[in-house]
């Protein structure tokens, strides 16, 4: 399987082999939502909290005695029934753990989400990609040459002080290491740019 290799001005310059064991698989729907799911779940910060019976001010003595007051048994006005009382089963800082997914079965997902992206035309593969100066402006000229619209996800070989500036006005541009990506940002983008020298260094990642 090839690609078209362009440079920043959007013109062909050569072809790129996109590796049979990353490019060549046949996404599954069920399995790249297991994925987003655990994904999604794993970024929640988990900060919620409600305070129980046992943090809540007041209690002590039982508000009024058991029998004979005609009003209903109360033993603590700490009761979840009472105004400024506990919350019953209420949120808890903590409660929510990671979700594991494995690691040969992340690499999978995002071999698909590679596929998936290469078979509907959404991956744009650049000879190199830089800019003189950190504006966002030229990062918008070059994006627009190169035909990206919408979500564009930008993987690089090496982290690029430069670029990064030049993108970080850009809500709809992202920037991710090939070493870093995973199917989630795949999956969300319009658009996949890739340098050739991080695509090669995204087959390794499957020697």
């Amino acid at each position: 399987m090839e690609t078209k290799v362009l440079d920043v001005s959007g013109k062909e310059v050569g072809k790129a082999d996109l590796p049979e064991r990353i490019f060549g698989h046949t996404p599954s729907k069920r399995f790249l939502h297991e994925f987003v799911t655990v994904y999604l779940a794993n970024q929640r910060a988990w900060t919620s909290n409600t305070k129980g019976r046992s943090e809540v001010s007041g209690g002590g003595r039982k508000p009024w005695k058991q029998k004979h007051t005609g009003r209903a048994r109360a033993g603590s006005n700490r009761s979840g029934l009472w105004r400024h009382g506990a919350i019953i089963h209420g949120p808890r800082m903590g409660r929510g753990s990671r979700l594991d997914f494995p690691r040969q079965k992340a690499k999978l997902a995002l071999a698909q989400a590679l596929s998936a992206r290469a078979a509907d035309d959404g991956l744009v593969c650049v000879k190199e990609l830089a800019v003189k100066e950190p504006k966002t402006k030229l990062m918008a000229a070059v994006l627009a040459k190169l035909g990206c619209e919408g979500r564009t996800l930008v993987v690089l070989e090496a982290p690029d002080a430069t670029l990064a500036r030049a993108c970080r006005n850009l809500p709809t541009v992202a920037i991710r290491l090939a070493a870093d990506v995973n199917a989630y940002e795949v999956l969300n983008c319009r658009k996949l740019v890739i340098t050739q020298p991080a695509l090669e260094k995204l087959g390794a990642r499957w020697n």
